[in-house]
């Protein structure tokens, strides 16, 4: 029997990262649920068993139900009907699988039904589901919006909705509208409170919304009248029983065609708020996009190793000129470079799954009681690097996934065009990954304040230090020359002291700083585990590459060129 965690050993080896066991500690709180629920764990060993035992029942389905549906789910799609929106068949069979598994919730609270996982086995599950069908991921992925509700509902919302999340109910978080885009400071559904019925009512178009009839919704709306910028936006929660809104039409897309991606209709939709007045925007979209951002990155993942799998498949099994294609150096160096970007975006993602996983574990920690001096400064620095992780990991490697793609269907030749096979709709789905939930280039925005910081700079120092096996010295010299590269692109462009010379380098200065950060990561990967060996060397010297190419570019540039560009 098939098994998708099983046939990806990578996973595991991210599995038992050192790390790991300060995570688990800080996530089961020294294993207290153990008196309460007979599932809990009651040690270290026990909590990696069980994420261990999780992971292969979800590799099973994947293997043995989403994947064999991800062909009729992309041809037959979602459809509206009466203003509601029915799902594909495959779809709705591969709901009821993962609801039967348990798998519905799996970070929240055991009190609430789900099963306490860490974010680390969470985005792995996502990684795997994303392989097989990336339109799907988006419907199971979307219960991070719990996440949400979690952190910043009051209690009573937290007992009435995430159980219901637990048990199978889907969510959506409704957030863009037909003139309010990536700006979301535009957003206009208006929320208004009635005195006399004691709650919200909203009413206004959402437009792009990821899964929009889910059973509960996470509104972004406009609270304080006569505003028309972020501090007017409140955070509200609409629960589908309660009525008022219709799906006008589920969007014709490229890709990801089983997800359905609604237009809304609030009309006198009761909601109730969550939250805060004023803090929509500026504090829980903004928490809630950089969840779903990592959640892009891990269906980013999935959909390389999807594009590696066939494209491997493909090369050994086609003949031509008397041997497997596979044998040619044009085709074993594409599905090499694949696989190293693979592996690359894999071990960024997993680092900064990590990251994420200690300050909200603390932070968590320090709603229940005050934190320690030792435990506010490892919040605010794993705080800092998750949040300068985030962008790099969804930039890059949502970039990948569609470079890898598109290798992939190289690979098939004429045959890939075709909707024969499976790298049709694999670049198909890659395509939107590096647009939503942030462009490329708002990832860009978002990371380039920690390439002037000198964040980026001082997490490759310390890489730098840490020890690597006997036969790894001559990768360690050529990632330093790499970051000393880097670092004089970043002084040359900050010391002219120019805003707009700035603005046009940071792509560059960003993917500069990637590049070096997954190349150390790589390499730390190999010099323990001889699996990652080819990757590492044939990354090492792709990154070296762009690296060169990118300083050239900045080192060459005369800033009178920007006259050239501007339109």
């Amino acid at each position: 029997m098939a098994n998708l965690y099983l046939d990806t050993p990578e996973l595991k080896h991210y599995l038992n990262h050192p790390l790991m066991k300060r995570i688990v500690e800080l996530k089961e709180r020294n294993y207290a649920d153990k008196d309460k629920f007979d599932y809990a764990p009651v040690d270290f060993e026990d909590a990696m068993d069980s994420y261990d035992k999780v992971l292969e029942i979800v590799g099973e389905i994947c293997s043995e139900v989403i994947a064999p549906n991800a062909e009729d789910v992309d041809h037959e799609g979602p459809q509206v009907i009466n203003n509601r929106v029915k799902y594909a068949n495959g779809t709705a069979i591969n709901l009821q699988a993962l609801t039967d598994a348990g798998l519905m919730g799996v970070a929240m609270p055991r009190r609430f039904g789900g099963l306490n996982f860490s974010t680390v086995p969470y985005m792995m599950a996502a990684d795997m589901v994303s392989a097989c069908d990336a339109g799907f991921e988006n419907l199971w992925g979307l219960q991070d919006c719990a996440e949400t509700l979690y952190e910043f509902g009051n209690e009573d919302q937290k007992k009435r909705y995430i159980p219901r999340v637990c048990a199978g109910e889907t969510m959506s978080m409704d957030l863009t509208e037909p003139d309010a885009g990536s700006d979301l400071q535009a957003v206009m559904l208006r929320a208004s409170f009635c005195e006399k019925d004691n709650c919200w009512y909203l009413n206004g178009v959402k437009r792009f919304i990821t899964n929009g009839d889910a059973d509960i919704h996470l509104v972004l709306a406009r609270s304080e009248e006569g505003t028309h910028d972020g501090r007017g936006l409140s955070m509200f929660i609409y629960d589908k029983k309660n009525g008022g809104v219709n799906v006008r039409r589920i969007e014709n897309k490229m890709g990801i065609k089983g997800s359905p991606t609604c237009e809304l209709v609030f009309k006198n939709a009761k909601a109730e708020l969550c939250g805060d007045r004023k803090l929509g925007l500026i504090k829980y979209v903004m928490a809630l996009m950089n969840g779903a951002r990592l959640g892009i990155a891990a269906q980013s993942v999935g959909i390389s190793q999807a594009a590696y799998n066939e494209a491997l498949a493909y090369a050994k099994d086609r003949k031509q000129f008397g041997k497997a294609i596979i044998e040619f150096p044009a085709v074993y160096e594409i599905i090499s470079l694949i696989k190293a970007k693979l592996d690359a975006s894999r071990t960024l993602l997993y680092e900064t799954a990590r990251f994420v996983d200690v300050y909200k574990c603390l932070d968590d920690i320090s709603k229940e009681r005050k934190l320690t001096a030792e435990e506010r400064t490892e919040q605010k620095t794993f705080s800092k690097y998750a949040d300068c992780f985030t962008p790099l990991v969804k930039g890059m490697g949502s970039e990948f996934a569609n470079q890898n793609a598109y290798d992939c269907i190289q690979i098939h030749g004429g045959s890939g065009f075709m909707k024969d096979y499976a790298c049709e709709r694999i670049y198909r789905d890659a395509r939107i990954t590096s647009i939503y939930e942030g462009t490329t280039q708002l990832q860009v925005v978002a990371a380039i304040r920690y390439v002037t910081n000198g964040t980026y700079l001082a997490r490759l120092k310390d890489y730098e230090t840490m020890p690597l096996a006997p036969g790894f010295e001559g990768l360690r010299n050529r990632l330093k020359a790499m970051t000393e590269k880097y670092a004089a692109a970043v002084e040359k462009i900050v010391s002219t002291k120019d805003q707009e010379l700035l603005d046009f380098m940071a792509r560059r200065l960003v993917e500069m700083a990637a590049y070096n950060v997954m190349a150390y990561l790589l390499v730390q990967d190999a010099s323990k585990c001889d699996s990652f060996t080819e990757s590492a060397h044939v990354f090492v010297r792709y990154a070296e590459g762009e690296i060169d190419k990118h300083a050239q570019f900045i080192n060459k540039f005369d800033t009178e060129e920007l006259a050239y560009y501007r339109k």
